[in-house]
């Protein structure tokens, strides 16, 4: 094997590695909840918010990242991401309180909105096409695979050497991409057109988000009906209101909305942020398992192993599915298996033996559905947009992706506190917070269904995709 052949694997291997990163402290979160609860000795609302944060975070600055890593340099900004990454992973390893969590956990997110972006570009003008093909395949798998396999791993850390051992690890991830990544070129956008940034919409943006995920983690604590709360509910629609008319009116916005005048776009990311809900009820199933039936987090990680696997796998073959039959077939499928898969964790009144295989098919299904919706989506959200676009697309794509994610696991968690404390009832409690999933999978399959005609795809489209 030629010297450059070695050089380029071990950059392959420094991206995804950096990419695991962010999985690694923000998937492990999923099955430590209740260690840190007794450990820690702060409340189930409180861990909701910091368990949401990072995704939230990731995808408040994930379009911002993207722009930087342009103008500024990809390198750079994976280095900052990663830097990001070992802070905020120290502050949560030394937090006692909620204080360090919540800034620790805020720090990750924002090190992700660096880190994505940034390693797709070092990709794309780092490798040769055939290595570049190969190079984005890997970071597909560390991507989507990341987040099962981080589950796994951090319930076998927390369980054997204890929650915080779990961002150590993260903390030394980081420095060995940094080390290996420390020679690759660094890229930039010659010819960047300087635009204005829109402080002003994204400071918008980022009040409007923070506060309908407060709503929506704090409701049941606060009281949905308390003073404090209708206050929160009303001051967040005037910012809705405000956001939307201050960006009408802007030329340069923080976020183009031109771009959802192109319907199969809005509904690969509508769709893309619904998807990422319904993943995101694994949290409560996750839950669930360790609190009322008594599983470690290590053997409550081990239920994902199928989803880890079939997730892999139908990849490849939903980039197949869609070259053959075009996307709406291959994205509406995929939804209904993936919100069928997650929803059987709900059989929540059934014996511990038929419950624990249950959980472990229904994870399975869910993982074909999610692997197989993820390249017909994306191939879908960049095939009608032209290349002085790509970047923003992509961004807020993924800014979808994470936004999906956190707000599954805000309101999933957030109804399986609620009535559970209506109910005094877990196996209630756990059903309804896991059933969130099917919801989101009846909203998606029906902005799948307006927006992504049967022709999508059928054209030169994956190319165009591939090369974006």
């Amino acid at each position: 094997m030629k010297a450059s052949n070695k050089k380029n694997n071990l950059y392959i291997a420094g991206i995804v590695l950096a990419v695991l990163t962010f999985w690694l402290f923000a998937n492990s979160m999923i099955n430590i909840i209740p260690a840190m609860i007794e450990d820690m000795n702060i409340s189930l609302g409180i861990l909701n918010i910091a368990t949401s944060l990072t995704a939230l975070f990731s995808g408040l600055f994930i379009v911002v990242a993207g722009g930087m890593s342009d103008r500024s340099g990809r390198k750079k900004m994976t280095y900052i991401g990663l830097i990001l990454s070992v802070v905020g992973s120290l502050l949560v390893l030394l937090s006692q309180g909620p204080i360090l969590l919540i800034l620790g956990r805020a720090l990750q997110g924002i090190s992700a909105a660096f880190i994505m972006p940034a390693t797709i570009s070092l990709i794309k003008t780092a490798f040769d096409e055939k290595d570049r093909q190969r190079a984005l395949s890997y970071w597909s798998f560390g991507s989507w695979g990341g987040a099962g396999v981080a589950t796994l791993a951090g319930g076998l850390i927390a369980t054997y050497m204890g929650w915080r051992w779990i961002f150590v690890i993260s903390i030394i991830v980081a420095l060995i991409s940094m080390w290996i990544l420390r020679d690759i070129e660094e890229s930039k956008a010659n010819d960047y057109k300087k635009a204005p940034f829109d402080y002003v919409g994204f400071v918008l943006f980022v009040i409007l988000l923070l506060g309908v995920n407060i709503v929506v983690t704090q409701g049941q604590e606060l009281g949905w009906t308390s003073p404090l709360m209708i206050a929160l509910m009303s001051g967040t629609l005037l910012v809705l209101a405000g956001f939307l008319e201050f960006e009408k009116r802007r030329k340069h916005q923080f976020i183009d909305f031109n771009l959802f005048k192109i319907k199969p776009y809005t509904g690969a990311v509508v769709s893309n942020f619904l998807q990422n809900g319904i993943v995101a009820t694994i949290v409560v199933a996750n839950i669930y398992v360790q609190v009322a039936r008594g599983f470690s987090s290590f053997e409550a990680g081990l239920l994902t192993i199928g989803h880890i696997i079939t997730l892999l796998v139908m990849i490849r073959v939903g980039e197949r599915m869609l070259q053959k039959m075009g996307a709406r077939k291959p994205m509406l499928w995929s939804i209904l298996i993936a919100a069928l898969g997650m929803s059987m964790a709900a059989m929540t009144f059934l014996p511990d033996a038929a419950y624990v295989v249950v959980v472990f098919i229904g994870f399975l299904i869910a993982g074909i559905g999610v692997g197989m919706y993820a390249t017909p989506s994306m191939d879908t959200s960049l095939v009608h947009i032209n290349n002085d676009q790509v970047g923003i697309a992509s961004g807020i794509y993924k800014m979808a992706s994470s936004l999906g994610n956190s707000f599954g696991i805000a309101i999933s968690t957030a109804i399986y506190g609620t009535v559970q404390l209506m109910t005094d009832n877990i196996h209630i409690a756990g059903a309804m917070g896991i059933l969130t999933a099917f919801v989101f999978g009846i909203l998606s399959f029906w902005v799948v269904s307006k927006t992504i005609s049967p022709e999508e795809g059928l054209s030169d489209a994956f190319e165009v995709a591939g090369k974006a």
